[in-house]
């Protein structure tokens, strides 16, 4: 989320370039949801710019509204499925790790489904504040489910034992928090910058994977004549 729709296509297009960027260097298949991970989070700032328009009445109110569920989609149901299940496709030769993510993929699909049914339910708005927007979803057991959401989307690449991948994980935690307290003020969501961070974390890990990769091809002995 960004403070203006000028704010969230230029952090969309920012993210976008880096997404391309890590996928291009991305060397190994399992690595590849993981690395596509900066592409969503391009295209949901790029969608939210729409949102943005929809709350001024500069698009439909069709076109708003499908906005809307797009970005609630992103942001709620699917991100606390996709980033453990992410992580663990990336860590899956690790067996202790693979050993410790799984619960959190358990985690994060409950959480996903308690998710879209209250998508289903309804219904799904979106109102400015100040700087801020916020997305009205009604959420059952709704403490729950943030603790359950943080866990899962936190959680699984801190305890992966990839050290890019913990990097990833912190960098994402503070930016929640950071972004929760100024949100609590209605000055402005600040998570578009968090959300660059996070991607630039991404493209290290695939370029410090990539180097390890060609180092130790090149450490591999000459075959016998």
């Amino acid at each position: 989320m960004c403070w203006s729709p000028t704010a969230d296509v230029v952090a969309g297009t920012f993210v976008g370039v880096i997404a391309v960027a890590t996928l291009v260097q991305t060397r190994r298949r399992r690595d590849l949801p993981l690395a596509c991970l900066p592409l969503l989070l391009g295209l949901h700032q790029l969608v939210e710019a729409v949102v943005w328009r929809g709350v001024d009445g500069t698009v439909s109110p069709a076109t708003a509204h499908l906005a809307v569920l797009v970005w609630t989609a992103i942001a709620f149901p699917l991100l606390p499925a996709y980033v453990p299940l992410a992580v663990l496709s990336a860590a899956w030769p690790q067996r202790p790790a693979r050993r410790r993510i799984l619960p959190l993929c358990v985690v994060g699909l409950a959480i996903s489904g308690v998710l879209v049914y209250a998508m289903a339910a309804g219904p799904v708005r979106a109102v400015a504040s100040g700087h801020v927007l916020t997305y009205d979803l009604p959420v059952p057991v709704g403490n729950l489910v943030v603790v359950g959401y943080l866990v899962a989307v936190l959680g699984a690449p801190l305890i992966s034992g990839d050290r890019d991948l913990r990097l990833l994980g912190v960098t994402a935690a503070v930016g929640a928090a950071v972004c929760v307290a100024v949100w609590e003020l209605a000055f402005a969501s600040t998570w578009c910058a968090f959300a660059a961070l996070t991607s630039l974390t991404l493209l290290l890990w695939v370029r410090r994977g990539r180097t390890r990769a060609e180092s130790g091809s090149q450490l591999l002995p000459a075959p016998a004549n």
